[in-house]
C-alpha cells in the first residue's frame, strides 16, 4: 500500500520530523490514540520502539488497548529517504511478521515537499482500510507540525 502527503515546508524540515523521536511521538499517531516513544535511535541500524494506545474503545494488537512495535532504521538518506523495518509485539500469528515502511521526500513545485510512503508486509490480521486511515491521519499531523515550525 502507498500513501502521499504534501507539506508546505522544505524537504530537510520534513526529514527532521521523520527521524526525531519527540516529533514522531506528536505526529505518527492516529486520532483517538496516544503515542509513547520508548526508543528512537535514528541512524542506519539504530533501533526504535513505539507504543500507540487507544484513548477510548479499541483492542490493541499487543494487549489491552495498546499496539507496540519495534524495529530498526534500514536506510537514512538526509532530505530524501527513510526506511524502517518493523514488527508488532504480539502473540497473535495474524498480526506477526516483518513490515517495511519507506518515506520518499520529493521537491514540490510550490517549494514544499511531497511525502510518498509505502507500507509493505502488512500482517493479514490488520485491515488495509484501517491502516490507510491511520496513515492519512498521521500524515496530516506531520504536515501541520512541520508547517507550524517552518
Amino acid at each position: 500500500m502507498s500513501f502521499r502527503q504534501h507539506v508546505r515546508a522544505p524537504r530537510m524540515a520534513v526529514y527532521r520530523a521523520l527521524i526525531d523521536g519527540a516529533s514522531v511521538q506528536r505526529w505518527r499517531v492516529p486520532d483517538g490514540m496516544t503515542s509513547h516513544v520508548h526508543e528512537y535511535d535514528a541512524r542506519e541500524g539504530g533501533r526504535l520502539r513505539v507504543s500507540l494506545t487507544y484513548t477510548g474503545e479499541g483492542a490493541g494488537k499487543s494487549g489491552g488497548r495498546t499496539d507496540t512495535y519495534h524495529g530498526r532504521f534500514a536506510t537514512l538518506i538526509p532530505g530524501e529517504r527513510v526506511v524502517e523495518q518493523l514488527e508488532f509485539e504480539t502473540a497473535d500469528p495474524a498480526l506477526q511478521g516483518p513490515m517495511t515502511i519507506a518515506f520518499e521526500l520529493r521537491d514540490a513545485a510550490d517549494g514544499g515537499t511531497d511525502v510518498i510512503g509505502t507500507h509493505e508486509g502488512l500482517p493479514p490480521g490488520v485491515r488495509e482500510a484501517d491502516n490507510d486511515l491511520g496513515w492519512s491521519m498521521a500524515l496530516r499531523k506531520l504536515a501541520a507540525l512541520v508547517e507550524a515550525s517552518a
